[in-house]
């Protein structure tokens, strides 16, 4: 693929996904959107980065890997605990991060 073809393929997709979010900050006070969709709209950002983040955790090589030797789903489950239990996005991060980091080096 051409650096030109890229380039386009990379503009379009950003023009599609800036054209589908002003279509939601255009229409609102519009449109009266029902009670049940604005209730569904407030589990969308926590539904997306689940998706972008469990299968990292879940599998390798195209393969389902539930195991204690999975570096990163163990270091998944510490920083789900530490969010859980410190409410801090700070404190999380450096918790999974040394948890994945100290799991690795032993490996």
């Amino acid at each position: 693929m051409s650096p030109l073809t890229l380039f386009a393929v990379f503009l379009a997709a950003g023009a599609a996904t800036f054209l589908i979010r002003l279509s939601f900050i255009a229409v609102e006070g519009r449109v009266r959107l029902p009670a049940w969709f604005r209730t569904a709209l407030q589990f969308v950002p926590a539904a997306m980065l689940s998706a972008l983040i469990a299968p990292d955790l879940l599998m390798r090589d195209g393969q389902l890997f539930l195991s204690p030797q999975n570096a990163r789903l163990v270091a998944g489950i510490v920083a789900v605990v530490v969010a859980a239990r410190t409410r801090s996005v700070a404190w999380t991060i450096v918790a999974g991060m040394a948890a994945l980091i100290g799991l690795e080096m032993l490996r």
